[in-house]
């Protein structure tokens, strides 16, 4: 029990702190869930081929309920595009599917690669992107509209988040103020986890922790949607009242760091 109680307290943290990323910024609580996922899980002796897989899972099944509490603050306050989601979400959950057939296909090491990677580009874009910045002053429609929005459920995925690093540029670059399109992306987490999560639940694998479905790890699970829950609506409530600017580029410092660190691992 005593050996229990650390890593149930760090991951209490983390919940936390996603939580209130999710809502804030809209950038996913997964970039912070995998990581220490990937750390707690390996430092317990659970490290195997398919540990990167467990952690994408367990964080995607945390988003389903962290994209319901925030969207909902979100909705509250009049900020939700439901026509985007409506639009966008027979291509996200099609995406996210495909996502995790892919995903069940690799192996840690490669996903681990992956995820620096993309979390790389998504840090520089958060340091370098301007608001002023536009593709289009209006949505994608037809083949576009389908190919973007599967690709964001497919990345997702990959990245075991739910969207909102993706899909917040894709707004803002359309045309879409930027706390609007922080809420509607706080959507995009749903589309991507439900889907997602059910598929990871019949994918068993190797040297999973107790408590593990497939390769969703219900405890560490439990331990998180308890915490975004609680803190979810505080981030989007803060999404509101500040400046997030500074706040981002101090954020990407820190996601940098992360996704170093994970390439460090893979690669050496």
């Amino acid at each position: 029990m005593t050996e229990l109680i650390l890593p149930a307290a760090i991951l209490a943290l983390v919940g936390g702190f996603a939580g209130i990323l999710a809502g804030l910024l809209g950038v996913g609580g997964g970039i912070i869930l995998v990581p220490a996922f990937l750390y707690l899980f390996d430092a317990a002796g659970y490290g195997s081929p398919d540990l990167m897989q467990l952690c994408l899972a367990t964080s995607l099944a945390t988003i389903m309920v962290t994209s319901g509490r925030s969207v909902l603050a979100h909705h509250r306050r009049g900020a939700v595009d439901w026509q985007i989601l409506r639009d966008w979400a027979p291509g996200i959950a099609l995406g996210a599917a495909v996502g995790v057939l892919t995903v069940s296909s690799l192996r840690t090491q490669t996903l681990q690669i992956i995820f620096g990677v993309l979390v790389l580009l998504i840090a520089g874009y958060m340091v370098l992107g301007r608001a002023s910045w536009r593709l289009a002053e209006q949505m994608p429609q037809g083949p576009v509209k389908y190919v973007l929005s599967a690709l964001t459920g497919f990345v997702s995925v990959l990245l075991g988040i739910g969207g909102g690093s993706i899909g917040v540029p894709l707004m803002t670059l359309h045309g879409r103020p930027i706390h609007r399109a922080v809420a509607t992306a706080a959507g995009f987490g749903g589309l991507i986890a439900a889907p997602s999560a059910a598929l990871f639940l019949l994918t068993p694998v190797q040297n999973a922790p107790p408590g593990t479905i497939g390769s969703v790890n219900v405890p560490a699970f439990l331990i998180v949607i308890v915490m975004t829950m609680l803190t979810a609506p505080l981030g989007a409530a803060l999404a509101h009242r500040l400046d997030a600017g500074l706040l981002k580029k101090a954020f990407a410092f820190f996601l940098a760091i992360v996704a170093l660190n994970m390439l460090r691992t893979a690669l050496l």
